[in-house]
């Protein structure tokens, strides 16, 4: 604990990626999955799915390498975000304060940190508004990708990952643990889902995969169905299948820069005050659940 107020922390909200080329990311993200596009210039794009009214939950940019930017959580309040500043000053870490249109196109002012797991991360309230999508039928295609759903982050330090998660007043819906009770793998959330961050155990800091929302399983289908029919089923890493942590029906995917997509439905609501953590699954599934990434 560090004495602080920490930021009111609503969601996971957006990741920025890198990509080598834009032109084929768009193929993959837009044309295949079926993201929508909410604003573009020469070297990037802003995207978003069906059911999300802010500016965008995903930006491609260009860069010489293939990398993750930052990821954000969206704060409550105008007010969180000066706590958020607080909170990570109070932790000894570099805080850069950005104004509105210093950052993110959309984005108002925010508050970027590489956080003590070694992520670069952001925290910001306002963001532009956008066309309600989820009942425009013509633009669904692909995967039809709701939102964002969540991260899945590989450290070294469970532990450590999910003590500071706690402290910025994260819940733990599951882990997998050692006989022991050895901590390999958390899943934590602060909307109402099984998780808006998974940390799994391996090097890092990297980030495993970004898990985007589908609304059925047999768009999960009609993804890998897409992608075999145009002998593109390269990009199909693992799956589809069910995980036994989150119950989540899903597919694996790469895009041409090796970034890892999880399409993601089905898993279960956290918001009942009697929810109780899962915990205690064997290593065994610990092992399964993982896999290489940047």
């Amino acid at each position: 604990m560090t004495g602080t107020a920490a930021p009111d922390v609503v969601r996971s909200a957006h990741a920025q990626l890198a990509v080598t080329d834009l032109a084929r990311a768009r193929w993959f993200w837009v044309d295949m999955l079926g993201f929508h596009v909410q604003y573009e210039d020469a070297d990037s794009l802003y995207l978003r799915g069906t059911d999300e009214l802010t500016h965008h939950s995903l930006v491609l940019r260009t860069g010489e390498v293939a990398a993750l930017d930052h990821i954000s959580y969206r704060v409550r309040t105008p007010e969180d975000v000066d706590k958020a500043e607080k909170f990570f000053r109070r932790l000894g870490r570099a805080v850069q304060r950005l104004k509105k249109g210093e950052g993110t196109v959309g984005v108002g002012d925010a508050v970027r940190v590489v956080d003590p797991l070694g992520f670069p991360v952001e925290f910001f309230h306002e963001i532009e508004r956008g066309e309600r999508l989820i009942q425009r039928y013509d633009l669904h295609r692909g995967a039809q990708i709701a939102l964002l759903d969540h991260f899945n982050i590989c450290t070294p330090d469970i532990p450590a990952a999910y003590a500071h998660n706690q402290s910025l007043g994260f819940g733990c819906s599951e882990t997998i643990e050692g006989d022991e009770h050895e901590l390999y793998a958390a899943w934590m959330y602060r909307k109402q889902t099984v998780h808006d961050v998974a940390f799994t155990g391996g090097a890092g800091p990297r980030l495993h995969h970004l898990g985007v929302a589908t609304h059925e399983s047999h768009q999960v289908l009609r993804t890998a169905d897409i992608f075999g029919a145009l002998h593109e089923e390269k990009h199909i890493e693992r799956g589809p299948g069910r995980h036994g942590v989150s119950n989540a029906f899903y597919v694996y995917l790469r895009d041409p820069d090796g970034h890892r997509v999880e399409i993601y439905t089905s898993d279960y609501h956290t918001g009942d005050p009697t929810t109780r953590r899962i915990g205690g699954t064997s290593t065994t599934t610990a092992a399964a659940t993982s896999g290489a990434t940047r």
